[in-house]
């Protein structure tokens, strides 16, 4: 695989001259929402962006860019947090799936549904439900975020305990590739095993291999009842061991299971002046838990019971009374991702690493981060049923830019550092893009890196795609 040379102005001006007019953006006033992503920490002025409305447009953008070289960035929703789907400055065209954004079909028999790349995750799921069904991918950017973005970032979020992954809920994808052949491999077969599953080459892929265009996805049917408890604990191990007496007491209908130390719920309560504290006092550590089932069985009383067979574990707990009163519980959660920088950059991180060893991770990590740190904030918070916890760093106020970078990444190798004893990945869940590659390639071994590259150089042997992101250079 050939390093892309920067493109030059006869290649671009080739490139725009092939293409409809109306499927590409080259003004200075245009290109400005596709330069930066939702954190406003990474930014890069697109070459164009061009803006297909069918496969057939992603190919033709493709064999142009296959011809004349021109490196292309896949772009979403800009919510991915490692700089993935953000251009490098003035070297990259932005290929935008956000006018292909069709719900294809939803089929309740089959439990599935197809949906195009651009398709807002909060569309889908409102498709889904009205035909009597839920996708499960949920979190906090849904209103934002893309289908495709999900598919190739392999996204969690809330309801992963349950559900699975991204990965766990595609049955089918279509896929264009760097030279702009069309892979149709959209099935809603749940078994198939004639030869290798090609789509799992993409989902995570961040869009390295291909630009993924259309998803087949898993359905299941629509909860009837929901019942949502915060609970309130000693300790981080008291939340371990309640999870796993959560597990053995509703099974499968526990679908999130979020971990909140009290500093987080002080960052939204400050945050928000309309959220309240739910409890009269303060604990060390909470629970946000979830159950959902169909009809038949007690919900309520299922849980009410769960509460009271746990004891001593527990030091005070609240039910939501009714849907506004459960949604003013995750707020409680999802206020404090927005506003916990308070609108300067700070170190953002999804680790994951075994349940068992969460207790003692986080233990680890705040001693060793208070004496490294001791004048950042550090909010830790997480869905503990799949071993992925957040661990974010605050900077002190009134840093200059350069020393709060510094401050950043210092915090992340000392972080990561800590990690690796426990065994963990440094991407539970956002990806590598560009913000993360430098630590993934430092860990990531030889094997696995060659397996990668190999990939690389078959499905896009002039590294046109997404380069910079996940891969080393050539």
């Amino acid at each position: 695989m050939n390093a892309v040379p920067p493109p030059n102005r006869a290649a671009i001006d080739a490139l725009l001259a092939a293409l409809p007019a109306d499927l590409v953006l080259t003004a200075t006033e245009d290109l400005g929402r596709f330069s930066r992503d939702w954190s406003g920490d990474y930014h890069g002025r697109p070459l164009a962006v061009a803006r297909p409305r069918d496969t057939a447009e992603v190919s033709l953008v493709l064999q142009h860019c296959h011809r004349l070289r021109i490196p292309v960035v896949p772009q979403g929703g800009l919510t991915g947090l490692v700089g993935g789907g953000v251009p490098a400055d003035k070297a990259e065209l932005v290929l935008s799936l956000e006018r292909m954004n069709k719900v294809r079909r939803v089929d309740p028999f089959d439990f599935a549904m197809i949906v195009e790349a651009g398709c807002v995750l909060e569309v889908a799921k409102q498709a889904a439900d009205a035909a009597g069904c839920l996708l499960p991918i949920t979190f906090g950017a849904q209103g934002s975020c893309r289908i495709g973005g999900n598919v190739a970032t392999n996204a969690g979020g809330f309801n992963v305990l349950r559900y699975g992954m991204t990965r766990d809920l595609v049955l089918g994808l279509e896929v264009v590739l760097a030279d702009g052949r069309i892979w149709n491999g959209l099935k809603l077969l749940r078994k198939d095993n004639r030869g290798y599953d090609l789509k799992q080459m993409f989902i995570g892929s961040e869009g390295t291999l291909g630009v993924v265009t259309a998803a087949a996805l898993k359905l299941f049917p629509r909860p009837e009842q929901v019942e949502t408890a915060l609970v309130a604990l000693s300790s981080v191990p008291d939340a371990i061991a309640f999870y796993a007496h959560v597990r053995a007491a509703c099974s499968d209908l526990a679908t999130a299971f979020e971990l909140l130390m009290r500093r987080t719920i002080d960052v939204s309560l400050t945050a928000d002046e309309r959220l309240a504290d739910p409890f009269p006092e303060k604990f060390p550590v909470y629970v946000l838990l979830e159950l959902s089932c169909g009809a038949g069985i007690d919900l309520r009383a299922l849980l009410e019971g769960a509460l009271v067979s746990a004891g001593d574990m527990l030091l005070d707990a609240v039910i939501a009374s009714s849907q506004e009163q459960a949604a003013r519980l995750w707020r409680l959660r999802e206020t404090m991702v927005e506003k916990q920088g308070g609108g300067e950059p700070y170190l953002r991180t999804d680790v994951s690493l075994p349940i068992s060893q969460i207790p003692a991770f986080v233990a680890a990590v705040e001693t060793t981060m208070a004496e490294g740190f001791p004048q950042s904030g550090i909010n830790i918070y997480g869905h503990i049923g799949d071993g992925n916890l957040h661990i974010n760093v605050i900077p002190p106020r009134g840093l200059e830019r350069e020393a709060r970078a510094a401050l950043i990444h210092d915090a992340e190798t000392t972080l990561f550092g800590v990690l690796d004893q426990f065994g963990g990945s440094i991407s539970a869940e956002h990806g590598i893009g560009r913000a993360k590659r430098p630590a993934f390639l430092e860990r990531v071994d030889e094997v696995s890196l060659d397996i990668m590259m190999r990939l690389k150089s078959v499905l896009d042997p002039d590294g046109i795609l997404s380069a910079g992101r996940l891969l080393p250079s050539p």
